[in-house]
């Protein structure tokens, strides 16, 4: 008869498991190595229970208390319960919030195709007439919708960035970025990008900044650029009188971004292919130092929950007839 499995070994196994996922979880680690000993400490045996697990997320002395931070607390090792159920069946897995929602990232505002469309004209029709701020800023909104590119990468995108002349071997059509980590610095690297062919041929006259001086630019430069370049998409988006339809207050610049991703995993799930191989290719592309940060955009978007809704039902036999 084999031995009974300890709960920090369960942990470990746990936490190995989701890193070759291409998770990263150091603060997790710490977060369920420490639930373990709690349990340890208390004597508790047997399969884990929802009162111990709600009795150890109050135990945050770094937050002061708050309901908040129990219920992140709890999110985190309800995640390893469900892990647990599959080898220890009884394991009681919470199923509410007894200290109410996890506070998370809003759902982002997904561009429609001509929303998009009237972006990029309206950007060709700024002021002053003759100068290049109106091809700029065209460049800056395309790049982010074709490419993924965060606001401060495309503006920092130079001429030697990007080849025109060799493509992609799939799409030669398409061009090469390379794109470089930008200010603050983080866990972003280096990595290279695509530019779809009509993004290329815009650029090919040779990409300039939203602000003409292309001099190296002090501290405050990159800032006070994307400052401009939000004001400028606000101003656009304001008179193009769109539809939100994301969480925040109205659809920001940053949700150009968002709307590559999801358009991606979207067109993915029309192609047939299997996404889950692919998340850790476009975690890798978008520059995301975390992968969890690419597995959010399957619940943040509505498009993406219909068609995982649509998936399951088709699989468990739940398409309705007419009378349904």
């Amino acid at each position: 008869m084999n031995a009974p499995v300890s709960l920090q070994q369960r942990v470990g196994d746990y936490i190995a498991e989701r890193r070759r996922l291409g998770f990263q979880i150091r603060a997790r680690d710490s977060l369920l190595a420490g639930f373990a000993r709690y349990v340890a400490e208390r004597g508790h045996t047997g399969p884990l229970t929802e009162d111990i697990m709600v009795d150890w997320a109050r135990q945050d002395q770094w937050h002061r208390g708050t309901p908040g931070s129990w219920a992140g607390r709890l999110a985190k090792v309800r995640h390893f319960a469900r892990y647990l159920k599959q080898f220890e069946p009884e394991t009681e897995v919470p199923v509410e919030q007894p200290f109410g929602p996890v506070s998370g990232r809003l759902a982002p505002h997904i561009f429609q195709e001509a929303e998009i469309t009237s972006l990029l004209a309206a950007a060709c029709g700024l002021g002053p007439k003759g100068s290049i701020r109106p091809a700029s800023y065209e460049a800056l909104f395309g790049l982010m919708a074709s490419a993924g590119l965060r606001v401060s990468e495309a503006i920092h995108l130079r001429d030697g960035d990007v080849d025109l002349k060799y493509g992609m071997e799939d799409h030669p059509a398409d061009q090469v970025c390379q794109v470089a980590p930008t200010s603050p610095p983080s866990e972003r690297r280096r990595r290279a990008g695509v530019l779809p062919g009509r993004a290329g041929q815009a650029c090919g006259g040779g990409f300039r900044p939203a602000l003409p001086d292309r001099q190296p630019w002090p501290k405050a430069r990159p800032a006070y650029r994307q400052r401009q370049a939000h004001r400028v998409f606000n101003a656009l988006r304001d008179s193009l009188g769109w539809p939100n339809r994301g969480g925040h207050a109205a659809p920001r610049l940053h949700d150009l971004r968002h709307t590559f991703a999801v358009r991606r995993l979207v067109l993915w799930h029309a192609e047939g292919t299997d996404v889950d191989p692919m998340m850790l290719a476009l975690s890798t592309y978008m520059g995301h130092a975390k992968i969890r940060h690419t597995y959010w955009y399957l619940s943040a978007a509505p498009e993406l929950m219909a068609l995982a809704a649509g998936k399951f039902e088709s699989f468990a036999g739940l398409g309705g007839g007419e009378d349904e």
